[in-house]
């Protein structure tokens, strides 16, 4: 007879796309970042239309409202996001979803903070916060994308991938508006965060089923009883 065995759950059907789309955002940002560098760090032409339009609209409401991202995903308030989003989530005992959220957002501060130091591009000279030459690519941009494609993966609601979008536009647009960022500077930082996410989620969820492979006992092989013999000596008719 077969003894059934629990089987454990098969790989996200979504991991082949998610990677893709990582590497995919990897290079566009190699790209970026190359022709960045051909033009001397200098603004490229579509960041001084960008830069040009942003100042020709500025008001005191805009910027106020501006303010809202730039502080919320500034160092501090993201670290106090980050830790509350990690606890909500070890709460509702999703602790490889905190653990996935946890490395993306070291991951993705230290390779932006690292490149942002190491290039060293100069931000826009009228900027409204930073003046700091560490321009290129916007970190704000880049932990606001990671944290928000991490909980669409790890949750699986369209409206939290709506918000996510929404949430990232909205930082892009701050930080251009408030002029502490070029126009490709915030594209780098979305690029920079997708490519972290959808990579860390990955290599996280190989991990998870790969340890859930170990833990599922072997399966039961079907044992068929031998057929009996008839004793020596015995009568066949």
């Amino acid at each position: 007879m077969t003894v059934p065995t629990p089987a454990h759950a098969a790989p996200d059907a979504r991991r082949a796309v998610v990677l893709a789309v990582g590497v995919t955002a990897s290079v566009a940002f190699v790209v970026l970042r190359v022709v960045v560098a051909l033009g001397g760090h200098d603004p490229l032409p579509v960041d001084v239309w960008w830069h040009d339009l942003m100042d020709q609209t500025l008001s005191e409401p805009a910027i106020l409202l501006a303010w809202v991202p730039a502080v919320a995903g500034g160092t501090i308030g993201m670290i106090v996001i980050g830790l509350v989003l990690i606890l909500l989530l070890v709460w509702r005992r999703r602790r490889w979803d905190a653990a996935t959220l946890a490395i993306a957002m070291v991951v993705v501060v230290a390779i932006g903070a690292t490149m942002a130091a190491v290039i060293a591009r100069v931000r826009p000279e009228d900027s409204l916060a930073e003046s700091t030459a560490t321009s290129f690519p916007s970190g704000h941009t880049a932990v606001a994308t990671t944290v928000c494609v991490v909980l669409a993966l790890a949750l699986r609601r369209g409206y939290v991938w709506l918000l996510g979008v929404l949430w990232v536009v909205f930082m892009m647009w701050s930080r251009t508006y408030l002029q502490a960022h070029w126009l490709s500077d915030v594209v780098a930082g979305m690029l920079e965060g997708v490519a972290v996410a959808a990579l860390i989620w990955c290599a996280v969820e190989a991990v998870r089923d790969r340890r859930a492979a170990r833990s599922a006992p072997l399966p039961t092989r079907t044992t068929t009883p031998p057929t009996a013999r008839p004793a020596e000596g015995s009568a066949i008719s």
